[in-house]
């Protein structure tokens, strides 16, 4: 298992960071801006491979021309979109950096990106599509447009791992610590009895890399979501299909609410697993994989002190105004033990 040094990482992830993407909100409109720069690369591609309910065009970026094909996706969930700044910071880094690490990824590797899936939700802030419809929750039915065409990709390519980009919300933290979850892990299922198949076997030995690099960087900051299974789940039936599918959560990191600090590790994340991939001569080990802490929701955004003694907890809710994103503190009623905080104030 080769692991990166945590210098090289830092360092790819903030050299080779997409400056027109930033912040929670990333639309179709963010990433035409981006696109016609790939025109005339000689490492990069994209095409148009379908439209969204309201005929958005969907986009696939391809890179490298090696055998071990790796399909990724980020923001099937209109409002997860840290994924979605990883990958062009990712695309970025394999078109403009030279050096081994890069090459080797390219030429080991065939990655196949499917950045913002769903572009009617990422349009309007909202986590399922156009009509109301979870796309982490059709993977059965696929009534969604996007849910279909999503498959049609898999069932073309048959990679040999996928990668599943989400967004998790502040409430999470580390269990056994005080710190929130900024990355997030899973193996998913893939039936009741939660089985480790050789696909999942596989899968971990995937995220035992990137943990390993992530502890050098955010120690104790890395959790490992449930692994429940979810009949209609993307992951937990693209699993069962026999595709090692990797899910990435990206979280809170501390006073980093735009999630700038998170794409960083999430851009590591990919990076890692991705150099794993073009460099292992096998994906066997995978114990360390349970090592991970569990997420736990221990969370809450804010406490409000008042000069009386009297305490009350927040959860901020995020609305769309214009072009940004106002995070608009909701009261709680909360067990005031239970929980820590990311921000206290006083009045």
């Amino acid at each position: 298992m080769t692991i990166l040094s945590p210098e090289y990482a830092l360092n790819c992830s903030s050299e080779y960071q997409e400056k027109k993407l930033h912040g929670r909100w990333i639309t179709l409109d963010h990433l035409k801006k981006i696109l016609p720069t790939y025109h005339h690369s000689s490492i990069l591609n994209f095409d148009s491979i379908g439209k969204s309910e309201e005929m958005r065009a969907i986009f696939r970026i391809t890179l490298g021309t090696g055998k071990k094909r790796v399909l990724i996706w980020s923001q099937m969930h209109g409002n997860e979109s840290t994924g979605t700044k990883a990958l062009f910071d990712l695309f970025n880094y394999l078109t403009q950096c030279k050096d081994e690490i890069a090459e080797s990824i390219l030429s080991e590797c065939t990655l196949y990106a499917i950045p913002l899936l769903n572009p009617d939700g990422a349009q309007k802030y909202t986590r399922v599509n156009a009509h109301e419809i979870d796309l982490n929750r059709d993977a059965v039915d696929r009534k969604a447009k996007e849910s279909k065409l999503l498959r049609s990709v898999l069932d073309e390519l048959q990679p040999d791992f996928c990668f599943n980009l989400h967004d998790q919300r502040t409430i999470f933290g580390v269990e056994g610590t005080n710190n929130p979850a900024t990355i997030s892990f899973l193996a998913p299922s893939e039936e009741v009895t939660r089985n480790v198949t050789e696909g999942r076997k596989r899968t971990m030995n995937i995220i035992v890399a990137m943990n390993h690099l992530l502890q050098q960087i955010i120690p104790a900051h890395v959790g490992r979501y449930t692994d429940e299974f979810y009949p209609t789940a993307t992951g937990d039936n693209f699993q069962k299909l026999g595709y090692s599918t990797i899910l990435i959560e990206s979280g809170h990191y501390p006073n980093d609410y735009q999630r700038e600090e998170s794409r960083k590790f999430t851009f590591i994340s990919l990076l890692q697993g991705i150099y794993h991939i073009a460099t292992a001569s096998n994906f066997e080990s995978y114990k360390e994989y349970f090592n991970i802490p569990n997420n736990q929701k221990n969370f809450r955004d804010l406490l409000l002190e008042q000069k009386d003694g009297r305490k009350i907890a927040f959860q901020y809710e995020e609305i769309l105004e214009g072009n940004e994103i106002k995070f608009i503190p909701k009261k709680v009623e909360d067990d005031f033990s239970a929980f820590l905080f990311h921000k206290k104030t006083f009045s």
